[in-house]
């Protein structure tokens, strides 16, 4: 950007000549235009190139949301599914607790009345041994009738085989449901480890659907600030277009100046520029080319690059007058030098300039040393040559 601002310096100063700078100083006006309206250019570039990734960040944070989404969707439903069935289990297991329970509850009562029926019989036993067994003439005496003899041997025995009855119903009982509370246990045991089973996978479908939640969110926000992001830079860009739209027309109007400036007497009112011979110009330095003239790094090489030692002495290219000398942006020390008729030289890069502005110089005098400074890599002269302010290549013009 550094090298396009002084080029068009260059084409400001080449094209008019000193008187013309005295005045309204077009060149310098229309250079600072075309300056700005490059960086306003260069900033227009800049905003299409992020509004372009935007567009393409926030397509691509879309789809994933989409697919979230669907996936959302499915373990939204599979989880619903899983806490419905859950929830019947744990019903189910709710009812079998509370008839293990009741089981448990009547197995305990008939334990208890299996005892008491036990040790009423065993007392039965005992008194009916301890007593003396009644003789036939004993009953007949106490009797008052046969029929009593009969009935009071017939309680005797059914007093002990009621008692005995009692006991067994109640132990057949007892077996009866101490075998049902123990189905109910192993039909609880395995309905609650069906429960925490599916009760697991409700927890890792929740973990999941929260996960993707969590993701879906972050996506949306960024979602929402690549949007915000994309929203400022194409007011930028507008703004930024507005601006060069601006520039241009005021850079348009400066370089019409310009060209009716190049019409002043002491210039080429024709415009046609006399094609100097093989001998019009001299090399400034003697040295190889180490950059020629052209595209360069993406960009347009307005010069050639003679390598040569710092602090070596520039001679101007041709006699002429200087209508720049000082420090110019990536150029460092420059100098540029008006050979009328529309043809001018400049020199960059220099250590130390030796010609002071609107000096007449002649051709092979020193105007400064060679140096580094400005945008280099490394000591050498940056020579350029321009006709009316456009940069031609200079091995076109040397011997």
């Amino acid at each position: 950007m550094a090298r396009r601002v002084v080029v068009l310096l260059i084409l400001g100063f080449a094209l008019v000549a000193a008187p013309a700078f005295g005045g309204d100083n077009l060149g310098q006006q229309k250079a600072s235009l075309d300056a700005k309206l490059a960086s306003v250019q260069a900033k227009i570039a800049a905003a299409r190139t992020r509004e372009s990734a935007l567009n393409t960040q926030i397509g691509g944070l879309t789809s994933q949301i989409q697919t979230l989404e669907t996936r959302v969707g499915g373990v939204s439903s599979k989880l619903s599914s899983l806490r419905a069935d859950l929830a019947l289990h744990q019903r189910r297991l709710s009812t079998l607790n509370r008839l293990y329970a009741v089981q448990t509850s009547r197995f305990t009562d008939l334990r208890h009345e299996y005892s008491l029926a036990v040790i009423r019989l065993d007392n039965r036993l005992v008194s009916i041994y301890k007593q003396s067994e009644p003789g036939t003439i004993d009953l007949i005496l106490q009797a008052k009738s046969f029929q009593d003899v009969l009935d009071e041997l017939n309680y005797l025995g059914l007093l002990a085989k009621a008692d005995n009855t009692i006991a067994t119903q109640v132990q057949t009982a007892k077996i009866q449901v101490a075998a049902a509370r123990k189905k109910t246990a192993l039909v609880r045991q395995t309905v609650e480890d069906e429960a925490n089973k599916i009760n697991a996978y409700v927890q890792q479908e929740a973990f999941l659907r929260s996960s993707l939640l969590a993701n879906q969110g972050k996506l949306t926000g960024a979602k929402a600030g690549k949007s915000h992001a994309l929203l400022e830079t194409k007011a930028q860009e507008e703004a930024a277009q507005q601006e060069s739209d601006a520039i241009q027309a005021a850079s348009a109007a400066i370089e019409a100046k310009i060209r009716a400036a190049t019409a002043a007497p002491g210039d080429n009112p024709s415009g046609t520029v006399a094609t100097p011979s093989a001998a019009g110009l001299i090399w400034p330095v003697q040295g190889p080319i180490t950059s020629p003239f052209g595209p360069r790094w993406g960009g347009f090489h307005p010069g050639i690059d003679i390598g040569v030692p710092e602090g070596t002495p520039i001679h101007a290219a041709a006699a002429g007058t200087v209508i720049y000398c000082g420090w110019e942006s990536g150029y460092g020390n420059l100098v540029v030098i008006d050979h009328h008729n529309g043809l001018a030289t400049a020199y960059g890069h220099q250590s130390k300039i030796e010609v002071s502005c609107n000096e007449n110089v002649a051709q092979g005098q020193v105007i400064g040393l060679s140096g580094c400074t400005g945008f280099c890599t490394g000591p050498h002269l940056h020579f350029e040559v321009r006709v009316n302010g456009t940069p031609v290549d200079p091995l076109g013009y040397l011997p």
